[in-house]
């Protein structure tokens, strides 16, 4: 069916420290979100000008409210009818709704009861954990399980930044591909808090984070049953774990850097370019080796 609609219209105007209320328009029949824009920026000028010329409020003598139709070719409105009386509505009471009356105790007392609203929890993510209104909006938008499962995400890797990243990114697109609910995700957030923590502390790469991520993923669809106990034997069986020091690491380098002089003269003349393929086959060697560090290594002891 087509829309239809009325608009109530009129304006709070202050003038020497007092709010004025001139007198309420009902704009009848709209049948557009358009018309109702519309109407509304026309009553808004036509109140204004009208209050500005007769200085009529809201309960003087010809203030009471109207109705009025709106011309769409035109963009006006125009006057159908006046109320002067809650009589002209024709209220009558409804004999099966009886008078309830609530205290501000019961109020209260409702209000201590409810969960946390969605603005409330957004203010909190932002100036609490530190989110950027976009991600805290993203977060927020999915619906309350799934800020649940960030924040638990969040707690459990310790890093707000990295579970933002990882649940905004990461198990939303796996959530759309899948086309499931954030209640039916195969990864816990306690897993998946465990995988980021391991990021954060440099145990594995964010790339080697991403492979554990799948892999548990592809292992929970069959066994709904694995728990964090099984993310650092993973680790290890992928051969995961950030390797960044130690005398193998040493040795390597130091062949890296023996097998390269073309590129060590080009790093050594300022062309800082000439570093990548250096960490680009330590990395070859070294799957689980981070390339920050391999890079900083490598600059120490070409310096």
């Amino acid at each position: 069916g087509s829309l239809r609609c009325d608009a109530n219209v009129n304006l709070h105007v202050e003038q020497s420290g007092e709010t004025i209320a001139t007198p309420i328009v009902e704009v009848k029949n709209l049948n557009s979100f358009r018309n109702v824009e519309a109407a509304i920026e026309h009553e808004i000028t036509r109140q204004r000008q009208a209050f500005e010329a007769t200085g009529i409020r809201l309960g003087d003598p010809g203030g009471e409210k109207q109705t009025r139709g709106f011309n769409p070719n035109k963009g006006t409105t125009f006057a159908q009818r006046g109320k002067e009386e809650a009589s002209d509505y024709r209220y009558f009471p409804d004999p099966d709704l009886i008078p309830v009356t609530l205290t501000d105790a019961q109020v209260d007392e409702v209000r201590a009861g409810l969960c946390e609203l969605p603005a409330n929890r957004r203010e909190r993510f932002e100036s609490h954990l530190g989110l950027t209104p976009y991600d805290a909006g993203v977060i927020i938008s999915q619906g309350r399980p799934f800020a649940d499962y960030f924040e638990s995400v969040a707690q459990a890797s310790g890093d707000v930044k990295l579970a933002a990243n990882w649940t905004t990114q990461e198990v939303l697109r796996e959530l759309k591909e899948r086309s499931i609910p954030i209640e039916s995700f195969p990864l816990s957030s306690s897993m998946l808090g465990c995988v980021l923590h391991r990021v954060a502390e440099g145990t594995i790469t964010k790339a080697s984070g991403r492979e554990v991520f799948n892999v548990l993923l592809a292992r929970s669809d069959e066994d709904r049953g694995l728990s964090v106990d099984a993310i650092d034997p993973l680790i290890d069986e992928l051969g995961l774990r950030n390797v960044a020091g130690g005398d193998e690491v040493t040795a390597l380098l130091d062949a890296v850097i023996a097998e390269s002089p073309k590129a060590v003269e080009d790093f050594r003349a300022g062309k800082q370019q000439a570093l990548g393929p250096l960490i680009g086959k330590v990395m070859k060697q070294l799957k689980g080796a981070d390339a920050k560090a391999i890079r900083e290594q490598l600059i120490q002891r070409l310096s």
